[in-house]
């Protein structure tokens, strides 16, 4: 359904209305995302899997396909009601958390993780967008802050009604339940289930006048959104990327970089699979990187001054690989959370669910609630605030999660996980300020599509995988699980430096990228309009 941007704004109080609403959505979306956490030892047990298995079914067979069709939903976002692409994306997830009840073996599991991350890469980009929209630039980082902190929201309850659900299924059906189903099985439709009402819900919002906030002249949605949908993905998808691009301005040249592009991806996938010996893991996130530099090729073409705006700038470059990485420490910390409680402390499932529950959802929802007052705040008197404040708080976190995994009392330690969701994701707020800062209105849905890119494929895909395949291989050397887990963790922090050295990069030229984006964006072909400066 076509939406009138021409027509008036909503009420006053109406952007903090749709805010909620929007905070919601991503509760359920990381409720959804999060629960796999506190299963996990249970779905490890019941269908035979390694902490590797465990990493790439809550990371990679999850980010992989988020990220790649984060950037055509991205486009879509930018083109169509955004309200009813997050409604429609809402309805997919939960329909498929809930059909991840049914999973009897890893195959299955997998696919349904996939599915989920398709249909959850629809929100946040949408969002974004509108709120971008419904809130004036100084306040931007705030609000989105304030969306964001629907991931710790979402991740606590997650956990608590995972850990809930587990315990008191286990107790009543100690020999499996209706229709066999473990625990676990009966958390999944617990929690997939109430998204489809969440879902109608949504698509009630009234959709936001693009370019309001910021005064510029409103522009008129694309007349076939859906036929425009439909070429991103060709431009992303195998083989019809190739083909797409053969068929543009570029022709065999471009279908010959391509091609390379392809055999570049395919022997990098082929190297880490002969190193490691997990295929799947690799072949997925060789498909993504091969979709998303297809697009990337495409985007060159289609829209000369976004891909000038998005991937020429070394502050948004530099900056999104830095809180890719900020994410690849939070992510992977995140999941293996629960189960490093459940192993070295013997914590039950449901304590350790209620627990990690409240601290994750507190400590997260004040860590980026207040990291976002502080980056507006700050970027009155800094320009560099963006990247300053998150550089800040990285290496408050680093101290924290080296302290936590150093302690052997559980209250101690409990007491440090909320020190570091404290600190951890404070950079959230900015990190997506930033992407919209240095682009046009017209391209936030694609530029934060970027951004959830970078925070997926460095953050979610390799995060806790890379933790549980390293988990795996000092378990081999002879050490017990809990230790082989604490060693992964602690080897995993690496990341944090590169991070920071990431983000110092980008701090160098953030300032001189957002005041002339106008000014690039018109030498890369951008026709500004009215309003437009």
């Amino acid at each position: 359904m076509a939406v009138d941007e021409s027509t008036p704004r909503p009420s006053k109080g109406y952007p903090a209305y749709a805010l909620a609403v929007l905070v919601l959505v991503y509760v359920f979306n990381f409720i959804d995302r999060q629960i796999l956490s506190i299963l996990a030892e249970e779905i490890k047990a019941d269908l035979g899997l390694t902490d590797a298995n465990l990493g790439f079914l809550y990371g990679t067979a999850f980010a992989v396909f988020y990220a790649i069709f984060g950037i055509p939903l991205g486009r879509l976002a930018d083109i169509w009601s955004r309200k009813n692409v997050i409604a429609i994306g809402l309805f997919a997830w939960s329909t498929l958390t809930a059909l991840s009840g049914t999973a009897r073996s890893f195959a299955s599991l997998a696919a349904y993780r996939i599915g989920v991350g398709i249909g959850e890469s629809s929100a946040s980009p949408a969002a974004f967008s509108m709120l971008g929209d419904y809130f004036p630039p100084r306040r931007r980082a705030t609000v989105v802050a304030v969306y964001s902190s629907g991931v710790f929201i979402g991740s606590g309850v997650g956990m608590f009604l995972g850990g809930w659900i587990v315990d008191s299924w286990n107790v009543r059906f100690p020999h499996g339940g209706p229709l066999g189903l473990a625990g676990w099985q009966a958390a999944f439709f617990g929690v997939g289930l109430p998204g489809l009402l969440m879902a109608l819900w949504v698509w009630t919002l009234r959709e936001p006048v693009r370019g309001a906030s910021e005064g510029l002249a409103p522009r008129g949605l694309h007349p076939h959104p859906f036929r425009e949908l439909l070429r991103e993905i060709a431009a992303i998808v195998p083989p019809f990327a190739l083909l797409t691009i053969a068929r543009g301005p570029a022709g065999s040249r471009g279908a010959a970089r391509n091609l390379a592009i392809a055999a570049g991806c395919a022997i990098a996938a082929w190297a880490l699979i002969s190193l490691t010996g997990d295929t799947i893991q690799w072949m997925a996130l060789g498909l993504g990187l091969y979709a998303f530099f297809s697009w990337l090729q495409s985007l060159a073409v289609r829209d000369r001054p976004a891909f000038v705006l998005i991937y020429q700038s070394r502050a948004m470059v530099f900056g999104m690989l830095g809180f890719g990485f900020l994410s690849f420490v939070g992510y992977g910390f995140g999941f293996w959370f629960a189960p490093y409680f459940i192993r070295v402390f013997g914590a039950s499932v449901s304590q350790v669910g209620m627990t990690l529950g409240v601290v994750t959802a507190v400590a997260g929802w004040l860590s980026v609630s207040l990291g976002g007052v502080f980056s507006d705040w700050l970027k009155e008197r800094n320009p560099r605030a963006r990247l300053y404040a998150p550089m800040g708080a990285a290496v408050v976190a680093l101290g924290v999660a080296v302290l936590f995994l150093n302690t052997s009392e559980p209250t101690t330690a409990y007491a440090l996980v909320f020190a570091f969701q404290l600190s951890s994701p404070f950079w959230i707020g900015s990190a997506v300020a930033l992407a919209n800062e240095i682009v046009l209105p017209r391209m936030r849905g694609s530029a934060s599509a970027f951004y959830l890119l970078a925070v997926t494929f460095v953050g979610l895909a390799l995060g806790p995988y890379t933790i549980g395949k390293l988990s795996d291989y000092f378990a081999s050397i002879g050490l017990a699980s809990a230790e082989a887990l604490q060693r992964a963790l602690l080897v995993s922090l690496a990341a944090s430096f590169l991070a920071l050295a990431l983000l110092w990069i980008a701090s160098r030229t953030v300032e001189s990228e957002e005041s002339s984006r106008f000014e690039r964006a018109r030498e890369a072909g951008e026709v500004l309009e009215a309003g437009e400066t």
